[in-house]
């Protein structure tokens, strides 16, 4: 809760007190009118002149126009509050999410549940505290008001009013608790649900379901998970109602038994007109503000479970260790090692590289090649240290990966990934965030454009680099926007790689798989002469495209098989030399 209230404060303290100060105003009105009203009716049937009557009827007016402007300036204030608080919260939630180093976290099924359920209550939890919060503060002023003066009256019934509403404000932490329980398990189907819900309306995977006939049954899919949600939050619900149902007629009774003592005492003398309107409103002010103070409880439990899935996020252990004091980085001068490698993504997953050694030396290129799953890609999150070798150590010019600045050696790095990002911006933009320094340098983001082959398509486009290439999220001064095709989308990717210039170390994984054969062969030619003297790895399952590397890795299951030049391979008569000839002979086999 402390972390609710510090976020709600540092949101803004004069929002905060301002808010204070109109609970505390708001908490005063029914007091004040409930008090005004039995003096007035008992100087009513004293016969007091209307002279003595007219400032208790003035007072009843301005609190009349008190209580009439409090809900708006209340619901003013905590909608400032809410807002100001949920940016903070979502500032400090997504600070966390991007301080993970590695990829982990976002492969984790449980850690993504519990981001979500973070995104939710960190949005709204603090604002939604400190409401709650201040409701009780609220419900106590109100309710020690009506209680000091239900004392006086009847000590007795004051206690039994008080006793009768313990039972409601167990049950609602019960039920708060019951529906924190429920929002973790149906998590999971949420995420379900939307996934199918987007799969349905995503344009990429319109043609397929339509031509494999896919909606129903990606339909059904995605109704099963929202009926099971439909069916946990029923369960619920019935809960909640049998809850009720228990509780109410306490209620009922207490205060039709405290009715029938206070018309008894009235006809007796023991109370007057005014007490009997007093008593009657105290009965009602504190079984309603306790039932109100039960559920304000209920509700910050609940929330507070809730937002301990926000403080699990800010303050989850570091994915990938980070060197408090980390050697610094030096350029690339001689070579990057991998001494006796293995690595596997948790202790219940197969092994993926299993003791590999491997020279990257400067000025060079390595190609690795091998089917499908032989451990390429994940090679390469390792040499960007998005993971940590389970045994074994990459080393830069000697120094071990783990001892350097990740940040530091990822702005050393140029890379295109294989499953490459396809960003709702202009193209522009697009370039631009492979060096955000240099997203507004039309020249370089141009001069990248013409390495990768795509300069002419892009400049083409109704509004040039400035084209949205989405017509998904477009800004109001775009009618519509423009999507490229897959081919393209891997130029402006590879741009993307390209404009970080002459980094140490270029990484292509599968720079050409999207491209027709034409196109293949000219990023290639142009790809030869940007890796000329540059330290790259290259990775690709045509053949004939790394043919020409300095040096040749064949990995298979997670092992290196075979190294060394095409030639030398190709003498050996091992595994590439059988890869290589069977890609040409498919080239040069007759049809039919």
């Amino acid at each position: 809760m402390s972390l609710a209230v510090t976020l709600a404060w540092r949101s803004g303290p004069l929002r905060l007190l301002s808010y204070l100060l109109a609970t505390l105003c708001s908490a005063a009105v029914p007091l004040s009118v409930a008090w005004l009203t039995k003096l007035t009716l008992d100087k009513v049937a004293a016969g007091t002149t209307w002279q003595e009557l007219a400032p208790l009827a003035v007072g009843l007016a301005l609190v009349g126009v008190i209580s009439s402007l409090m809900p708006g300036v209340l619901k003013y204030v905590r909608s400032a509050l809410e807002r100001a608080t949920g940016l903070l919260a979502q500032e400090r939630l997504f600070g966390a999410v991007n301080g993970f180093t590695g990829l982990a976290r976002f492969e984790d099924p449980a850690f993504l549940d519990r981001l979500q359920l973070a995104r939710q209550s960190g949005g709204m939890t603090p604002g939604q505290v400190v409401d709650t919060g201040l409701q009780l503060v609220h419900g106590v002023v109100v309710v020690g008001g009506f209680l000091a003066g239900l004392f006086v009256m009847n000590p007795l019934m004051a206690g039994i009013v008080v006793v009768s509403a313990v039972p409601v404000l167990v049950s609602e932490i019960w039920l708060s608790r019951w529906r924190a329980e429920m929002m973790w398990q149906i998590a999971p189907m949420q995420r379900w649900e939307i996934f199918y819900g987007m799969l349905m309306s995503d344009v990429s995977a319109a043609k397929e379901i339509r031509l494999f006939g896919l909606g129903d049954w990606l339909r059904h899919r995605m109704l099963r998970e929202r009926r099971m949600v439909n069916r946990a939050q029923q369960r619920m619900d019935r809960r909640e109602l049998a809850m009720e149902a228990t509780l109410s007629p306490l209620s009922a009774v207490v205060a039709g038994a405290g009715l029938l003592w206070a018309i008894a005492a009235a006809g007796s003398g023991r109370l007057t007109i005014g007490d009997v309107s007093m008593f009657v409103a105290a009965v009602a002010g504190v079984q309603t503000g306790l039932a109100q103070m039960a559920g304000n409880v209920a509700a910050a439990h609940q929330q507070l479970l809730l937002f301990a899935h926000f403080q699990a996020v800010l303050t989850a252990e570091q994915d990938l260790p980070v060197p408090k004091r980390p050697t610094r980085l030096q350029p690339l001068r001689h070579r990057i090692e991998l001494k006796d490698v293995w690595f596997r993504y948790s202790p219940d997953h197969p092994w993926v590289l299993k003791g590999v050694d491997l020279t990257i030396r400067y000025g060079t290129t390595v190609a690795l090649v091998g089917r499908n799953g032989a451990g390429k890609s994940t090679l390469i999150k390792l040499l960007g240290r998005f993971y940590d070798p389970t045994r074994g150590v990459i080393l830069w010019d000697g120094v071990d990966l783990r001892d350097l600045d990740p940040a530091e050696l990822r702005r050393r790095l140029g890379v295109l990934f294989q499953d490459f990002m396809q960003y709702d911006l202009t193209a522009r933009e697009n370039i631009g965030l492979g060096d955000l320094e240099l997203m507004d340098d039309r020249s370089r983001v141009e001069q990248a454009a013409r390495e990768a082959g795509v300069h002419d398509t892009l400049a083409g486009l109704p509004r040039g680099y400035d084209t949205s290439l989405t017509r998904i999220l477009l800004p109001e001064d775009q009618g519509t926007g423009v999507t490229l095709s897959g081919g393209q989308w891997q130029r402006v990717a590879l741009s993307r790689a390209l404009l970080r210039g002459d980094r140490d170390l270029l990484i292509l994984d599968e720079p050409s798989s999207g491209l027709d054969a034409e196109s293949e062969h000219a990023i290639h030619s142009r790809l030869r002469t940007l890796r000329r003297g540059r330290t790259s790895v290259l990775i690709s399952h045509r053949l004939s495209a790394v043919r020409d590397a300095d040096h040749l890795v064949v990995l298979e299951a997670g092992k290196v098989v075979e190294q060394g030049t095409h030639e030398e391979l190709m003498s050996a008569g091992g595994r590439y030399a059988e890869l290589f000839t069977l890609q040409a002979s498919g080239y040069r086999e007759p049809v039919g």
